[in-house]
């Protein structure tokens, strides 16, 4: 009895000095007393579920699954083993029996804190983010002050494309934590999203001061600060950033965009050249193994010149093709849907559609690095249009059928590509973006008839025009941008959004009126309402973030008046 005795007091003496040691942080000496208690008592349900805790803690859940395992099958009544083998199950990847364990867990013990913490992770991790939102409601219930809790509900609720009701969690997280920069820092990118981009630069403010070094929240103060059309304060932030992450590549070529933005295109190129080295580009890239090309004479070799991001960008910028000379020692790739009219371009290279066998090339370079290679100022913007040119028979034909059309004639696009594999390109899209119905004003414009260019799914809306709008739809004979090209010719006018159809316009040296957001494209400027690249061009622009109604109404009062001096001038005397 008294050597039974002796034994158990001795464990108890092994189990009290590991707890010291493991509380104090000396996790080695703790786990070596744990497998010393273990090594006199192989069942010691407390050493097992301590030393398993360890083992998780410190980077080892298998071996931690293990011991947790054992002490499951010994006492299967105790919810907080349920809990500690969820999270070793859970690191190990094994999110499905991990929240069997959260779910043993909380069925001992319902209030269990950690169990519907953990049990959110897992469920959020499975991509089940309704019941996590659930799984984390429950937690603020119980704990109302713990900021984790409503710092992770905040990224569900970001998850779920729910940017306001996130904002509000991520503002009790750091109403419980303040200072809490990771939750401020995410606030203030759901501000954004929302459009609330001062509200946005506070929260980042917030988040620097709580952790200067935090190069992420620098570099979104400045993406706010571009957005508000204040780039040199953007510039001097991702300055900032790229002090605690050198050299970043999408860091250096935001602020390229920024440079660009405020005129300052000698500058900004170069660092926009940095976008090809981004995560999202990098495998973009055609050229294999050829070298770039940088200007230099190419001396009776081969240049590939590919295209890269939208159709608008393609249109843009093969203005640059003619410069390059050398005509069939250039292969310019264009998408597929401009391929037909990019053969009108003057002194016309080799055009190929993407996804086409490329012919043997001894150099190489993307489309939007030509700028940057001609060196280009404002001085030097190569703005001579038209340089595309619409087919002559196709496009007497359309104006034939045009005649029919009473009135002024002006082509629409609402709204701009849809590239759902590109996130931040979406976000873009729906404040560029319009609804036919938002262009209700346009409907009280006497004597104008207005014709549809909108192609993809938001063209549908041309089938319910706003009442008193005539608006002709031939969009399903347009099956690439030559036809369009061939339309265009044929009208008085183009108004459109920030999308490919401006830009075809404008290349076709055709009057065109963009519709202009707030947050601009880099390649619109600040404070002007022309374009030194596209010379027919005129500017609407918000004058705050989604102010599409004033935009609509200072267009429906230009085009009354460029509506009926036309029709004067088309009066005999």
């Amino acid at each position: 009895m008294r050597s039974r005795d002796s034994t158990q007091a001795g464990v108890q003496a092994l189990v009290e000095q590991a707890l010291v040691a493991h509380r104090s942080g000396r996790l080695d000496q703790a786990s070596a007393l744990y497998e010393a208690i273990l090594g006199r008592d192989p069942g010691h349900v407390d050493a097992l579920h301590l030393l398993g805790t360890l083992c998780v803690q410190a980077g080892q859940p298998e071996k931690g699954a293990a011991l947790l395992r054992r002490a499951v099958a010994i006492n299967p009544e105790l919810p907080q083993l349920h809990g500690i083998l969820g999270v070793a199950l859970e690191a190990l990847g094994q999110l499905d029996d991990a929240l069997a364990s959260y779910d043993q867990a909380l069925a001992l013990q319902p209030r269990l804190v950690d169990g519907h913490y953990n049990r959110a992770s897992a469920l959020r991790k499975l991509g089940r983010r309704e019941e996590a939102l659930k799984s984390y409601d429950t937690v603020a219930v119980l704990a109302p002050r713990l900021a984790e809790a409503f710092y992770n509900r905040g990224v569900v609720l970001d998850e779920l494309g729910r940017p306001l009701e996130a904002s509000a969690s991520y503002e009790r997280a750091i109403t419980a934590k303040p200072g809490f920069a990771d939750a401020l820092f995410n606030r203030g990118l759901a501000l954004q999203r929302l459009q609330r981009n001062r509200e946005a630069i506070d929260s980042f403010d917030r988040a620097i001061a709580a952790r200067p070094a935090f190069a992420e929240a620098h570099f979104a103060k400045a993406q706010a600060l571009h957005q508000l059309q204040r780039p040199v304060e953007a510039i001097a932030s991702y300055d900032l950033s790229l002090r605690h992450r050198p050299g970043d590549p999408l860091t250096l070529a935001c602020r390229g965009l920024s440079l660009l933005l405020a005129g300052r295109l000698a500058e900004g190129w170069p660092d926009y050249e940095w976008r090809l080295r981004t995560p999202e580009m990098a495998g973009d890239l055609r050229g294999g193994d050829a070298p770039e090309w940088k200007g230099e004479p190419l001396a009776g070799r081969v240049l590939y010149v590919h295209s890269e991001q939208g159709l608008g960008d393609t249109l843009q910028f093969v203005r640059y093709a003619p410069l390059i000379g050398a005509g069939d020692r250039v292969i310019l790739e264009v998408q597929p849907a401009l391929e037909r009219l990019c053969a009108s371009l003057p002194a016309a290279p080799r055009i190929i559609a993407r996804g086409e066998t490329v012919p043997p090339f001894d150099l190489h370079c993307s489309l939007l690095s030509l700028p940057a290679i001609f060196s280009t100022t404002m001085e030097t913007i190569p703005g001579d249009t038209p340089y595309l040119a619409a087919d002559p028979e196709a496009a007497e034909r359309w104006r034939e059928r045009l005649a029919a059309l009473p009135g002024f004639k002006v082509g629409l696009a609402w709204a701009g590509g849809q590239r759902p594999d590109q996130p931040h390109v979406v976000n873009i899209d729906r404040r560029r973006s319009v609804s036919l119905n938002s262009m209700a004003p346009l409907a009280e414009v006497a004597g104008v008839t207005y014709v549809s260019l909108q192609k993809g799914p938001p063209a549908a809306q041309a089938a319910a025009p706003p009442p008193g709008m005539a608006l002709a739809d031939f969009t399903a004979e347009l099956n690439d941008f030559a036809d369009t090209a061939a339309l265009v010719a044929g009208l008085d006018l183009v108004i459109s959004v920030d999308t490919s159809v401006a830009h075809l316009a404008g290349a076709l040296a055709k009057p065109v009126w963009l519709l202009n957001r707030y947050d601009t494209c880099w390649r619109w400027l600040l404070d002007r309402d022309d374009s030194p690249w596209y010379p027919t061009l005129r500017q609407f622009r918000q004058s705050k973030p989604g102010d599409w109604a004033g935009v609509m109404a200072a267009v429906r009062d230009r085009l009354r008046e460029y509506a009926h001096r036309s029709e004067a001038a088309a009066s005999p005397a």
